[in-house]
């Protein structure tokens, strides 16, 4: 990946964690979660997916499902940068004008279905990449899942379903970030390993640094991974990443920050990309 490239995303990821941020006052949001999976949806919708703001409505365009829907502040985020909704319209979060609250609605522009009962637009996203079939389209089906969604059964039956019947456009991403709520997955109900279950099911299987956007490049690059197959990408994250007085902690996976708590926050995230990355990746403002 090229250096104006890498340069550009990371600042559309650092946007979107600004805008997770500020989100996460005057009744809060699932800030852990939306934080670990920014940079999958900034690479998601900037380099990957066929989605933009004049085609939202076009029957050719790519789709994505976010089926860990209290993660939607990272795609709230992800939408400003791309021109999607207006910067503005996030400070409706929560407001009773407005259907920008903690879970995607369909009503706003770019949300293809509605969630948060957890483990069902698998099944969603399968449907709509069988139909694609049908239609001998080429549209890409994405479907983003939370680790600990995993423990759905549902989830299991679709990928069995999806694996049987060779659904090849139609691809899962799981945000791996270790934490289901507040407590470790593999405390909880251990889920490893995934990758080989997946592949049980006959998925076929890549594992990147969800935070490295090299990492995904070269995940994405050959999708699907094997002719036949649906593809799983297992994304490793961290927990609140940016934000190292929160990162990896089980009870920041919902907050509801003062106002003055976020101005701090926004400095930390600042001071942490300022020490991460160079001038030519990213210039903080």
């Amino acid at each position: 990946m090229n250096k104006t490239k890498l340069a550009g995303l990371k600042e559309k990821a650092f946007r979107v964690r600004e805008h997770i941020i500020r989100m996460s006052t005057d009744g809060g949001c699932f800030i852990g979660a939306s934080l670990s999976c920014a940079d999958i949806m900034v690479y998601l919708y900037k380099e990957f997916l066929n989605v933009n703001p004049d085609n939202l409505n076009d029957n050719t365009r790519d789709y994505l499902f976010l089926s860990k829907g209290h993660d939607v502040p990272a795609l709230y985020g992800t939408f400003v940068e791309m021109g999607i909704i207006p910067p503005e319209r996030l400070k409706n979060h929560l407001k009773t004008n407005d259907f920008i609250y903690w879970h995607p609605n369909v009503n706003i522009p770019g949300i293809e279905f509605h969630s948060g009962s957890l483990g069902h637009l698998i099944s969603v996203a399968m449907g709509v990449a069988i139909d694609c079939k049908i239609r001998e389209q080429k549209n890409r089906v994405v479907v983003v899942l939370g680790d600990g969604e995993l423990n759905e059964g549902s989830i299991w039956e679709a990928a069995l379903v999806a694996g049987s019947k060779k659904i090849d456009n139609l691809v899962a991403v799981i945000d791996r970030n270790k934490f289901q709520a507040n407590i470790e997955t593999e405390e909880l109900i251990k889920l490893e390993s995934i990758a080989d279950k997946f592949k049980a099911f006959r998925w076929a299987v890549r594992t990147v640094d969800g935070h490295d956007f090299a990492s995904m490049e070269r995940a994405f690059a050959r999708i699907p991974i094997e002719a036949g197959k649906p593809s799983l990408i297992i994304a490793d994250t961290v927990r609140g990443k940016g934000l190292p007085s929160i990162e990896a902690r089980a009870d920041r996976w919902f907050v509801n920050f003062t106002h003055e708590e976020v101005e701090m926050l926004l400095e930390e995230l600042k001071g942490t990309a300022k020490a991460t990355l160079t001038s030519e990746t990213l210039t903080v403002r």
